[in-house]
């Protein structure tokens, strides 16, 4: 996702090994698709330079990296197919999951995430593990699905005729996806009601990543905020969500990033700056030891308490923002020990259309933690138990609700401050040993 410095004009991204997202993208100057089927080593030579030139680790794991690119050029190939996997074989002498070869398809369609945009039919999908049915767990507002009568809940029992049974959510999301104005015949089935067949025309859909309303407690107005991921469209999204919810008088707010699993650096460094007025963001330090470190830029639009709702699944980007909130004191952070993902992958985009995403550098949080493997600990460590976790992911409509125990301690820990605050707004300067020209001061 980025550099030792950050290029805005490259698509930087950082992922879990929890979902597909992860990197920085570089256009590919492009020859015809033949070139590479007459010359698969074209392409094999171009990812083992790229490796060479930015992989994080100069040593390569200890692994000869010469003699890795005499194998890769040395023998002959009988299919693209063939050549890929001789190049996965490589890379995974890295013992780096985040360094990896994506196919054409598997390349485009990481691109057209971290977009922000899809050819679908608008569905969000999740299987339940007790039933192991594919469930919809949201319908994008204005899609195809959405106007066919899909609704959150419904389960998806076929897709052009293929049970849905033995597959998995990503093969039920392919099997959605595809060219736009293509068709695809849909199954689904609510409550115990027959199951109803539709056929859906896909449509290039935004992704949206935030969803968020004022949820009312017995004493305050509380803003919630979910974002799901760190896409392109994620910053217009949080700006809208926070002043739209400023506009509506709330107290305070609660960014929930559990589950999230990173998206793309930029995005989680423009965010944090939405809610840090100043102080150090993130620390990133590339193969040569040279580091950056990315810091707030007083361009916040609220100062209004905060919690951030994390669990074991909230990764790389969204701990890049938990981290930096935590460590400037600008939010009180509840819920469960993060994923720990401290590094930062580029996405390359190769000459025949696959792509290579390659692990450039380390970061770390404002504080110099280094949370590989070891993740964020909340200021409030509130546990949750498998049942209820799967209770919440099965209905996302029960999250920051009396159902979700880890909201209502976010409440709880946003109490004393939103007190303290309002106290402060409500006593004049002069009570506070200021002058006025002091309390006038940002």
């Amino acid at each position: 996702m980025a550099h030792a410095c950050i290029h805005r004009s490259s698509l930087t991204l950082i992922g879990s090994a929890i979902a597909t997202a992860l990197v920085t993208t570089l256009l590919p100057m492009a020859p015809a698709q033949g070139e590479f089927e007459e010359s698969p080593k074209v392409v094999l030579d171009e990812a083992w330079q790229i490796v060479n030139r930015e992989y994080v680790d100069d040593t390569f794991n200890q692994v000869d990296w010469d003699a890795a690119r005499q194998r890769l050029l040395g023998q002959e190939y009988s299919s693209r197919d063939a050549a890929y996997r001789a190049l996965e074989r490589e890379l995974r002498r890295l013992n780096d999951p985040y360094t990896r070869f994506l196919d054409p398809q598997q390349y485009s369609e990481l691109t057209d995430q971290t977009a922000g945009e899809i050819s679908g039919v608008g569905l969000q999908l999740h299987r339940d593990s007790q039933t192991r049915e594919i469930i919809v767990t949201e319908v994008i507002a204005d899609s195809p699905a959405f106007h066919s009568g899909v609704r959150a809940g419904d389960r998806i029992v076929l897709v052009d005729g293929q049970s849905t049974a033995r597959l998995s959510v990503t093969g039920v999301s392919n099997l959605l996806r595809g060219a736009e104005n293509s068709q695809v015949t849909l199954t689904f089935a609510r409550g115990e009601g027959q199951s109803r067949t539709v056929i859906l025309t896909r449509a290039l859909i935004d992704i949206p990543t935030v969803n968020f309303a004022v949820r009312e407690t017995s004493n305050h107005r509380i803003g919630y905020i979910r974002l799901s991921e760190f896409n392109a469209h994620a910053t217009e999204e949080m700006t809208v969500a926070i002043n739209t919810l400023t506009a509506d008088g709330v107290d305070a707010f609660v960014l929930d990033l559990r589950g999230n699993p990173g998206g793309l650096l930029y995005a989680s460094i423009e965010i944090s700056r939405l809610w840090l007025r100043r102080g150090p963001i993130v620390l990133t330090q590339d193969r040569t030891g040279e580091s950056e470190q990315i810091s707030a830029n007083r361009t916040s639009i609220t100062e209004l308490p905060l919690a951030v709702l994390v669990n074991n699944r909230s990764a790389s980007s969204s701990e890049i923002v938990t981290g930096a909130l935590q460590d400037n004191g600008r939010a009180v952070v509840v819920g469960t020990t993060t994923y720990g993902k401290a590094l930062v992958q580029s996405l390359y985009g190769l000459t025949d259309g696959s792509g290579l995403a390659v692990t450039i550098a380390h970061y770390y949080t404002p504080d110099g933690t280094d949370i590989s493997e070891r993740g964020i600990t909340p200021d409030v460590n509130v546990p949750i138990s498998s049942r209820d976790r799967q209770t919440l992911n099965n209905d996302p409509r029960l999250l920051a609700t009396t159902s979700d125990i880890q909201w209502l301690q976010a409440i709880s820990a946003l109490e004393p401050i939103i007190i303290a605050q309002q106290n402060e707004v409500n006593t004049p300067p002069s009570q506070l040993g200021l002058s006025p020209e002091e309390a006038n001061l940002n």
